[in-house]
């Protein structure tokens, strides 16, 4: 399963994390590391009273979550052995909460494979986070830079 290059990803390959629930703690060593200590995430009473009715995590906690999580298959699945560099994100949706207890796995799907030229392509993963029930909490595209296989 393990990846070399660029050319070793095909268009509709699909990949899918194993699991991880999200805690208390991980809320608060990210709103330490990040300084944002919105009560919709680190204040029960203000979030009790909130459209959600108990702490969130926040999104960029769950996008980066569910960003890592696909490298526990295995270095070199999601990121080949060539791997040059993280290309960018867009298209970023938070479609549903990410609760205190959630357990979540994410699905990586390649979508396209761009020829940069003659050493490089860009391989383009649309990722979905969901969690326990099925529900999905966030998606995006990824696209990462990859090395191409020598020509010989």
């Amino acid at each position: 399963m393990e990846k070399e290059y660029f050319e070793d990803y095909r268009v509709g390959e699909t990949f899918v994390s194993p699991a991880r629930t999200v805690t208390e703690s991980d809320i608060h060593a990210y709103a330490a590391l990040t300084g944002d200590w919105h009560p919709l995430h680190t204040d029960v009473q203000y979030a009790q009273n909130s459209n959600f009715g108990e702490r969130i995590a926040h999104g960029m906690l769950t996008l980066s979550i569910g960003l890592a999580l696909p490298f526990r298959l295995g270095l070199h699945v999601i990121t080949p052995k060539s791997f040059i560099a993280f290309y960018g994100m867009e298209s970023v949706k938070f479609t549903a909460p990410c609760t205190i207890g959630d357990t979540i796995r994410t699905q990586v799907e390649v979508v396209e494979l761009i020829e940069k030229d003659e050493a490089r392509g860009i391989v383009v993963y649309e990722y979905k986070t969901m969690n326990q029930k099925e529900e999905t909490v966030v998606t995006f595209i990824a696209r990462l830079l990859s090395g191409r296989k020598p020509v010989t």
